[in-house]
């Protein structure tokens, strides 16, 4: 699919880090983007810097993210894009000090890192069937979505997070199955050690572990390259249905 002004998008998670990159990205390229994410005053930035859209949706509520699509339909036009980065990565090991897991915790983190996935895919896959076919290739839209090599390699404490980005992962070949009768494609990313507000907010000493065993480059990743490869799977109508690593060779290690 050509991005350019004729193009609508929709970001989840894009008032900072990976989200925030790929907003900035589309924006550059003429797109008309709208912003789903529930930090208002990081979103407001970044609308008012890139002239994006910005909505308040909760991302785990069906209702909160129909009405964030609601308005970014009337506002900018229906969305052949969608690219999902709102995600949260609580820690907690199966068993701790206090007992058993907290199950509000992982059922906090499959809230917002899966089931988010899902209604914004599902609810703008509905909308997308409903779009004439563009370009030569015929497509009515393409969905991003964002997992992350926890999803093959969880760390220590990672159960929560590893699990729903599992489900991320699992999910994008049978929904590419689902919608490509409708010519809409579906791609997952898995992100390495990436330079988000998460990250930044380690003490130097933990990032300089973390940075010490990656492969190459020995640096973290950074919002632009993430968004990088977003633009490229928009564009190249043969990437469908892959989960495509993103993370300079990294493996990670238990801990």
């Amino acid at each position: 699919m050509q991005l350019g002004r004729d193009i609508s998008a929709v970001v989840t998670g894009g008032a900072s880090g990976l989200g925030e990159g790929v907003v900035r990205a589309l924006v550059g390229r003429g797109v008309r983007v709208a912003i789903f994410d529930r930090g208002e005053a990081a979103g407001a930035r970044v609308a008012a810097e890139t002239g994006a859209l910005f909505c308040a949706v909760d991302v785990g509520d069906p209702a909160s993210v129909a009405e964030g699509f609601a308005a970014a339909r009337a506002a900018n036009g229906a969305e052949r894009v969608l690219v999902a980065c709102a995600g949260i990565a609580p820690a907690e090991r199966t068993v701790t000090k206090r007992g058993a897991h907290d199950p509000a915790i992982f059922e906090r983190a499959v809230r917002v890192n899966l089931l988010g996935v899902f209604n914004c895919a599902t609810q703008a896959a509905a909308a997308m069937a409903a779009l004439e076919p563009v370009g030569p290739g015929g497509e009515r839209g393409v969905i991003v979505n964002t997992a992350s090599i926890a999803a093959y390699e969880g760390q220590i404490g990672q159960i929560a997070y590893a699990a729903s980005k599992a489900g991320v992962a699992g999910m994008t070949l049978p929904m590419a199955r689902d919608l490509a009768r409708h010519a809409i494609r579906v791609v997952a990313i898995a992100p390495g050690l990436f330079m988000t507000p998460m990250i930044a907010g380690f003490s130097q000493e933990i990032q300089d572990a973390l940075v010490s065993k990656l492969e190459f480059p020995r640096r973290p990743g950074a919002p632009e390259e993430f968004a990088a490869l977003v633009l490229h799977i928009c564009e190249n109508a043969m990437l469908n249905g892959e989960v495509v690593r993103l993370d300079g060779a990294y493996r990670m290690p238990p801990a």
